[in-house]
């Protein structure tokens, strides 16, 4: 059996690209859309151990079909303007195949996106300041794969504010928190385990700053791409299986509520 992980990690990067569009200065920031940044900072980091695509909300299905999510071992996401036009069977076939084994990086006000909320099953809500902080990102778990590389602090001259209390779930990890000019501070690298899946949430991003053009956001992203590429052989979501007494190795398994 081959070992998945001697092969390029399949990386999907999606992008809402509507600021780029719309707002003269993100455009100038970003001409090709924050995907595209985002998509070159992973192969920059990764090289030939990994193979990018990306994929917007304007694509047929919002370019994640039942095919290309097939193909991808990690996606990361970015939205912000239009959380509401991803279309409920996309967000229920990206849930499936997380659960499945698919990694999954969610990325700055991708928090409010309706996958991520699916996943964590709270509001997902902070406190939140877009006025030029200054922040500084510190490794609270410098042993953790996410966090080799990284400067601590990783520090960003300006970027929007995202501040306590921020409604999810414990994390399965800490591995970064931030703190910013108004004395705030936020768990900005967090990991959670779904079914078969590994999710990693980054903070930093606003569509209104360089962000995704910093060396050392960028050496995050991707080494979160990498931690989030499961080793498992085959994508398969969790089963329930039940075994007679005895019986140790071979279960009936159910598609359904047993009726």
């Amino acid at each position: 059996m081959t070992d998945p992980s001697s092969a390029p990690i399949r990386v999907t990067v999606w992008g809402e690209n509507r600021h780029e569009q719309i707002e003269e200065h993100v455009a100038k920031i970003y001409p090709q859309g924050m995907h595209t940044t985002i998509a070159e900072g992973i192969t920059e980091n990764l090289g030939d151990g990994c193979a990018v695509r990306t994929a917007t909300l304007d694509d047929p299905e919002h370019g994640l079909t039942e095919e290309v999510l097939a193909e991808t071992d990690v996606l990361t996401w970015w939205g912000h303007a239009a959380h509401s036009e991803v279309a409920d069977e996309v967000v229920e076939r990206v849930h499936r195949h997380v659960l499945s084994g698919m990694g999954l990086v969610v990325l700055h006000s991708g928090h409010w996106s309706k996958i991520f909320m699916k996943l964590m099953g709270t509001s997902c809500t902070l406190r939140w300041r877009s006025e030029h902080d200054r922040e500084l990102i510190w490794t609270v778990d410098p042993t953790h794969p996410i966090a080799q590389g990284v400067p601590h602090p990783l520090i960003i001259d300006e970027d929007e504010m995202y501040g306590e209390f921020f409604d999810i779930p414990a994390p399965d990890e800490l591995v970064f928190v931030s703190s910013f000019s108004g004395g705030e501070v936020f768990r900005s690298g967090c990991t959670f385990r779904r079914g078969h899946g590994k999710i990693f949430y980054f903070r930093p991003g606003d569509q209104d700053f360089p962000t995704y053009h910093h060396r050392d956001v960028r050496r995050v992203i991707a080494n979160g791409v990498q931690w989030a590429r499961t080793d498992r052989a085959e994508r398969a979501q969790p089963e329930l299986l039940r075994y007679e007494t005895g019986e140790f190795f071979t279960g009936r398994s159910y598609a359904g509520p047993i009726e």
